[in-house]
């Protein structure tokens, strides 16, 4: 139980910070190093707990690698998604209620950037955080949230920078994105950590 209650804490402060620094008054050009930071030091906070995942695309690929028992996973992302709906909740309440303008991305080119991105956060995970060669490792937690500093500054005016569904349902709360573009975060950030653990498993095969 302590490790769903670590993921909901954690994605939970990962989601409010999302909201809290994009929706206006914002951060500005701050918002991605705000984002990404409060990502590393969640890691850093739960990791030794529950691995600190706090993205079910992220629960998908360690699976795959081998590092999550099946049965936490749906625990993993239920804590997850709550979390996300709460935070999201929380934000409107703290900002006011704004009316919001949903983004309206190009879904060809959001798909794109929502897979790759995702591919590359769940492929540093794997690599910093589960790999046999980087255990014990001091380093895990930053290499990981500035892999989303680098993708919410590279393409976040492409998709909103989300490459986690949990990020998606809670803008999607928030207004910020539609219900009706979920589904482009939900596939594409699922396809790119299914993708980053084949790439791992293939690159690592002794690594099990």
């Amino acid at each position: 139980m302590k490790k769903y209650a670590v993921e909901f804490i954690g994605t939970f402060f990962f989601v409010l910070t999302v909201g809290l620094t994009v929706l206006d008054p914002g951060a500005g050009v701050g918002a991605p190093l705000a984002i990404g930071s409060v990502l590393m030091v969640m890691v850093y906070a739960g990791g030794h707990i529950s691995g600190g995942h706090y993205n079910p695309a992220v629960t998908l690929a360690v699976w795959m690698r081998g590092r999550c028992p099946a049965p936490d996973v749906p625990f993993y992302m239920i804590a997850q998604w709550l979390a996300a709906v709460a935070a999201g909740i929380l934000t409107l309440y703290l900002k006011g209620n704004p009316v919001i303008t949903p983004m309206t991305p190009n879904v060809a080119h959001a798909f794109i950037v929502e897979f790759l991105f995702t591919f590359a956060l769940a492929y540093v995970v794997l690599n910093t955080a589960t790999s046999k060669n980087t255990a014990g490792n001091s380093y895990y937690g930053l290499a990981i949230g500035f892999t989303v500093v680098i993708g919410v500054y590279a393409a976040g005016a492409i998709s909103g920078g989300a490459f986690n569904p949990a990020i998606a349902l809670g803008i999607t709360v928030m207004g910020i994105s539609t219900a009706a573009n979920i589904w482009i975060f939900l596939v594409a950030d699922f396809l790119g950590g299914a993708a980053a653990a084949l790439v791992f498993n293939a690159l690592n095969p002794d690594d099990r």
